[in-house]
């Protein structure tokens, strides 16, 4: 006669088998708070979407190699990874000095991702980084606390000004802190064994598609297709499973998504360059014998050499002009509010007193911000505190 089965020695043993597995747990998240650290450190978001993708699908199959359901194990895991960013966000708070959050607009390996993970990777007490799909999402997250900055561009070499940013400047919500000028390499991205004349349809954020114009009307079978965001749209090209589908975003966006790169260097100009500004809800003080420049946003009466007159007024008081930019005052037809970049403090005597001088001539004068000026941009190493090679 067979012996029962002993269920208290049973239970002993599951017992015993929910220990090593909460061992194991713990010894996960003493991982995680080391992941936690390395991501301040590196500037890089807590969220990776492709990454827990890769870890789900990891865990499928061997819960499949091993006998288990696999669908009952993807929602462990999901469990798990939520426990694992409660850690980290658990990790900052107990952090002596709390890292800096910086917004920028777009995905992981999109361009101002890019630039903001090599401008502050490094830095002391770390970085937390968010993207979000706007610029004006970006902005917003500063005004209402939930970032400490953004970065966010504001003109291409190629391409122009972008000029939403521009417009996120007019309400006098936030303050310009800094600028960076960074190289910007865009390449073709297509899902892997896919040819370039297999290509119907090309993905990309309107200044992506604004920047490769001459490398698209060259290859008149390719039509382009605006998205919120570079890295978003080679997501999207990953995500459909479609061959005739390409997407125009960063070499780095090709490694995150899984695609290839059909072609490097498409953009227009050979020194592809993009100026990005800091932005945050108050001034930061220049440091000592630093460049500065400042910037401005003025109205001029609606009569012939009303901006005329302000700008010879800048120029007899030796104040050097390095942008204007032009956009519509809305609810006034064909009238026009103007940017401008000038060398100087705000502060010094000689921008001081020019702008006493052109008060009177503008219907509207504000100084968007004062900041240290970035290097020359024809030097690889342009840009503010990011040496090395253009974003790819």
């Amino acid at each position: 006669m067979t012996r029962p089965p002993d269920l208290q020695a049973l239970r002993d043993a599951i017992e015993a088998v929910d220990e090593e597995l909460l061992s194991a747990l713990k010894k996960r998240m003493h991982l995680v708070d080391r992941v936690a650290a390395a991501k301040l450190d590196a500037a890089s978001p807590f969220r990776d979407q492709q990454r827990e993708e890769l870890v789900l699908r990891r865990v499928r199959h061997l819960a499949v190699a091993k006998g288990l359901d696999s669908h009952e194990v993807e929602r462990l895991y999901r469990w798990i990874m939520q426990m694992s960013i409660a850690r980290q966000q658990e990790h900052i708070r107990t952090l002596p000095t709390a890292p800096m959050r910086v917004a920028y607009q777009g995905a992981d390996g999109s361009f101002s991702h890019l630039a903001a993970q090599q401008l502050y990777a490094g830095r002391e007490g770390g970085v937390l980084l968010s993207g979000y799909q706007t610029f004006r999402a970006a902005a917003e997250a500063v005004v209402d606390g939930e970032a400490d900055l953004a970065l966010l561009p504001i003109e291409n070499t190629t391409a122009g000004s972008i000029n939403e940013t521009y417009d996120l400047l007019t309400d006098g919500r936030v303050v310009i802190i800094g600028e960076l000028v960074t190289e910007v390499e865009h390449c073709l991205l297509a899902l892997p064994g896919a040819g370039l004349e297999e290509l119907r349809t090309v993905l990309s954020h309107p200044q992506g598609l604004l920047q490769c114009e001459a490398f698209l009307a060259r290859r008149p079978w390719l039509q382009p297709r605006a998205e919120f965001d570079t890295a978003g749209a080679a997501r999207k090209v990953k995500e459909s499973g479609d061959p005739t589908l390409g997407a125009i975003a960063s070499e780095s966006a090709a490694r995150v998504y899984g695609l290839e790169v059909l072609e490097s260097s498409i953009q227009d100009e050979a020194g592809n360059f993009t100026r990005f500004v800091e932005i945050a809800r108050e001034p930061v003080p220049c440091p000592p014998e630093t460049s500065c420049k400042t910037s401005l946003m003025l109205s001029v009466a609606h009569e012939p050499g009303a901006l005329s007159q302000v700008l010879q007024r800048l120029s007899k008081r030796g104040i050097s002009l390095t942008k204007l930019e032009s956009r519509p005052l809305r609810g006034s037809p064909f009238r026009y509010r103007f940017y401008l970049d000038i060398e100087g403090h705000a502060a010094s005597r000689q921008v001081e007193e020019a702008l006493e001088e052109i008060r009177p001539l503008t219907g509207e004068l504000r100084i968007l911000g004062t900041y240290p000026a970035s290097r020359d941009t024809t030097r690889p190493d342009a840009g503010v505190g990011l040496p090395g090679p253009p974003l790819r």
